[in-house]
């Protein structure tokens, strides 16, 4: 029989996010079950849907603490990078999906019900991440076009997105692309290398 009373809402919600962390990046969002994550800490299903609205708001929660901690590990690299933080950005982004491959592909596997507005409790966690890119992308830009960084830090984003993707799902191999993280830190210098010399 679950446990009832054991913990506060406040540490229920910790430890069922924590579990809830750990089987993710085990089996990937295919493999998840809120029922193994009651399992695991010693409570009914119920108890979750207590804590959290739905098992779409918990996957939500997992992922958005899967971006908080890519964030931080980005931010990391980047307190003890060089001259070409561009190439530590793209190197960061790379390195933590194929460390964290269940959980980073988690986050994109995942879709809301059609209609369902996403929370912004979540939304604004997540921005962390891209504000670390926009503002890497605004150091490189001439001052009088750093209105082109949040667009372009998008766009930028979503090349290196496919590169990875495709690199860790086998597409590129097929391809025949040997060196993804090479080809995307290339596309990203070119995207670059344009905006600044770019003339309105």
């Amino acid at each position: 029989m679950g446990r009832r009373s054991d913990h506060t809402r406040a540490e229920l919600e910790a430890l069922i996010l924590s579990a809830g962390h750990a089987l993710m990046a085990e089996t990937g969002y295919a493999g998840f079950s809120a029922r193994e994550v009651a399992k695991r800490i010693g409570y009914s299903v119920g108890t979750l849907y207590n804590v959290f609205d739905s098992l779409d708001d918990l996957v939500l929660a997992i992922n958005t603490r899967t971006f908080v901690e890519w964030a931080a590990s980005i931010a990391q690299r980047l307190e003890a990078a060089g001259k070409d933080r561009i190439a530590v950005l793209v190197d960061s982004y790379f390195d933590f999906a194929t460390v964290n491959r269940n959980l980073w592909m988690a986050i994109y596997d995942h879709r809301l019900p059609e209609g369902a507005l996403f929370p912004d409790r979540y939304a604004q966690r997540r921005r962390t991440l891209t504000v670390i890119v926009e503002e890497e992308i605004a150091r490189v830009l001439p001052p009088d076009r750093a209105d082109r960084a949040a667009p372009l830090a998008r766009s930028l984003l979503a090349t290196v997105h496919g590169h990875c993707v495709f690199a860790l799902n086998g597409t590129f191999a097929l391809l025949e692309e040997k060196h993804p993280r090479e080809a995307a830190l290339v596309r990203v210098r070119e995207a670059l290398a344009a905006a600044q010399a770019s003339r309105d």
